[in-house]
């Protein structure tokens, strides 16, 4: 199990400056978060005008930049910390050292807003939902992913995950998983009419990668999990959804 340098709580987003030479070692701590950007950026569409923008809130080094690349969009990424802002801006990324619950961009300026594994670590994921939705054009697309207010995800994310030596403890605060109802309705009152579906990892690929991991094999880019949709939101779970056109 790796743990962090010190002893910091739940959630402190000073874990991120410890772990900053982790960000893009595909098999490293945040190897999922690799994993859902490649998911998060196929619900990206094309851009349909130049100059479109996506912001992509809570960037932290830019994982989903190589993803969206030909995509047409300039990438801007919002985030707390700036060791991974810096790594962010190094592939390509405009960075932005910001609150994602007050992000200093002005009214409907983005095309898309990515929010990935992002709500989860808010203290005010309401607050964040706003400030997604202000930032979004009339026909935007917001796009993102969390986990859900459950005991499963709870006993998961937390309990079982943080047994693993790929996950740090105390990454999350179980408090602050966020229940998918309560998203949909919050971003229906900001004028995003949001649509959810469970996610996870498909198995035999998560398998493959945890005997990988068990033998310290490296994973070929090619052979990295993929994330499927599931029946279930209990755990984990992804959303799409479109800001209403001005009448």
């Amino acid at each position: 199990m790796r743990d962090v340098g010190r002893v910091l709580p739940r959630n402190d987003p000073r874990q991120y400056d410890d772990l900053a030479d982790e960000w893009w070692r595909p098999d490293g701590v945040f190897a999922m978060l690799h994993w859902l950007a490649r998911a998060r950026a196929a619900l990206v569409p094309p851009a349909t005008r130049p100059g479109a923008l996506l912001v992509d809130l809570g960037c932290g080094a830019g994982l989903l930049a190589p993803h969206l690349a030909g995509k047409g969009y300039r990438h801007v990424g919002v985030d707390l910390t700036r060791s991974a802002l810096a790594q962010a801006a190094a592939h390509g990324v405009t960075a932005v050292n910001g609150d994602a619950t007050a992000v200093p961009l002005v009214d409907g300026c983005a095309d898309v807003v990515a929010a990935g594994e992002l709500l989860e670590h808010v203290p005010d994921w309401r607050a964040a939902v706003a400030e997604a939705c202000r930032l979004l054009r009339p026909g935007g697309l917001l796009v993102l992913d969390t986990l859900n207010d459950t005991a499963l995800a709870r006993l998961v994310a937390v309990r079982v995950a943080e047994r693993l030596p790929t996950v740090p403890r105390g990454i999350h605060d179980p408090r602050l998983f966020v229940d998918d109802r309560e998203l949909v309705a919050e971003s229906a009152r900001h004028g995003v009419d949001l649509r959810v579906r469970g996610v996870r990892p498909g198995v035999p690929g998560l398998l493959r990668w945890l005997l990988r991991q068990a033998t310290g094999a490296p994973t070929p880019p090619a052979q990295a999990p993929r994330i499927v949709p599931t029946g279930s939101r209990a755990v984990l779970y992804q959303g799409r959804g479109v800001r209403a056109t001005d009448s």
